[in-house]
């Protein structure tokens, strides 16, 4: 970029690298700035929609597809991003013919595993679980074509080192090193299982942020196995860990009283943080596990969960997840674990969030009931839906595909 800055291409590519790192409004200028070098780029107005929809501005993300779709009738990235937008109705039936023209003109393996998401979408938008079914089996085997498989035994014996280093003794006493702050509430389940919902309810209260995914801790697991496996941090490295991960929430914000982290997959290092942060507070999504898997194995993660690419690994994967989570409801202090049903969360909203916002240590606002009315990026697949009304319409959506579900009926009950 600094050998060239009139490069469009490299803006555009930049611009995505930075979304992937959350730096929306760099993004943003970055994309803008190549539209403006090549007003006729499809790829900086996709961008720019994909921007538009992470802040909630949904209308402006589909006109910036519409003039992307102008310059590019062909091109597959606007046709995919398009779906997500909005439900789709019967009046989307151009869209729909379009993006069949597009995949008989046959495109790259992972453009059509995208632009099958979106049909996929389509179909189940307006009721037609077969057709859905098809087209996401086929774009979850076009996805596995690029990606590393999902190593079964690796999970089984990654859950049995957490589960026999976390034991009820280890929380039973401080941890030396161990740092005194309450500003951490992290938000942990099954990918799709409400996170993004819950994060959005406690961000609408005055004195919480939202923010987002964040890496931290899977970073300190990757650098330190030894602390999720083996040994748990004490004394200065203990207060190394949770100072570095306070930091990175006062880069979100330095004023509020609360800071939600809804990292899915922190459930897995849940006895790494209570250990160094004791007076943190987990809130763990407990969703139906079919409509869980099912929601997963129609989500595109673009390569970043190999287990859900597969109905038998999504089982197995649940399993494993059901199995850590069961342990962890056994072994930490009540006053730091909480498990929020979805059902009951949208079929009985003030309870619940009254719930969770006492249980973090807010008083009560009634703000939250109004989640939907918030303005913030979110930069997860839920950008939409958290920005509806609560709707209870996705309890029970298994049943719509219950001839297709085949391993996850094993699930049933759990």
């Amino acid at each position: 970029m600094k050998q060239d800055p009139q490069n469009a291409e490299a803006l555009i590519g930049l611009g995505h690298t930075l979304s992937a790192l959350d730096r929306v409004e760099e993004a943003k200028e970055c994309f803008g700035k190549a539209l403006r070098l090549k007003s006729r780029s499809a790829s900086a107005l996709c961008g720019l929609a994909w921007i538009a929809s992470m802040e909630g501005k949904f209308d402006e993300a589909e006109k910036f597809l519409r003039r992307a779709l102008e310059v590019n009738p062909d091109c597959s990235e606007a046709l995919a991003t398009f779906a997500d937008l909005r439900r789709m109705s019967a009046d989307d039936a151009s869209w729909f013919e379009q993006t069949q023209r597009v995949l008989r003109m046959g495109l790259p393996p992972m453009e059509e595993a995208k632009l099958r998401f979106a049909v996929g979408k389509y179909h189940d938008d307006l009721g037609n679980f077969s057709q859905a079914f098809e087209q996401y089996q086929r774009a979850n085997e076009l996805r596995k074509l690029a990606s590393v498989p999902y190593d079964r035994k690796a999970r089984v014996e990654y859950i049995q080192d957490v589960l026999r280093l976390y034991t009820a003794d280890r929380f039973s006493s401080p941890n030396d090193g161990a740092v005194d702050s309450a500003r951490p509430v992290l938000v942990v389940g099954m990918m799709r299982s409400g996170t993004s919902l819950v994060e959005q309810i406690i961000a609408s209260h005055p004195l919480a942020v939202g923010a987002g995914e964040l890496l931290y801790w899977g970073g300190v697991g990757q650098k330190h196995p030894e602390y999720l496996r083996r040994s748990i941090p004490e004394g200065a490295e203990a207060r190394k860990l949770a100072d570095a991960y306070l930091k990175t929430l006062a880069a979100r914000s330095k004023d509020a009283e609360r800071v939600v982290d809804k990292t899915p997959s922190n459930v897995d290092y849940l006895g790494l943080i209570l250990s160094v942060l004791p007076h943190a507070r987990i809130i763990c999504m407990r969703r139906d596990p079919i409509d869980t898997c099912l929601s997963n194995y129609f989500q595109d993660f673009a390569n970043a969960a190999a287990f859900a690419m597969d109905l038998d690994d999504l089982a197995h994967y649940y399993q494993e997840y059901n199995r850590l989570v069961a342990h962890w409801r056994s072994v930490l202090p009540r006053e730091t674990f909480l498990e929020v049903s979805y059902a009951e969360l949208v079929t009985d909203q003030e309870h619940w969030s009254r719930r969770i916002i006492e249980f973090i240590g807010l008083e009560w606002d009634s703000k939250v009931l109004e989640f939907h009315k918030t303005r913030r990026t979110v930069t997860t697949a839920s950008n939409w839906q958290v920005r509806q009304k609560i709707y209870s319409r996705s309890l029970g959506r298994w049943k719509n595909y219950e001839r297709h579900i085949g391993p996850l009926a094993k699930l049933k009950g759990l």
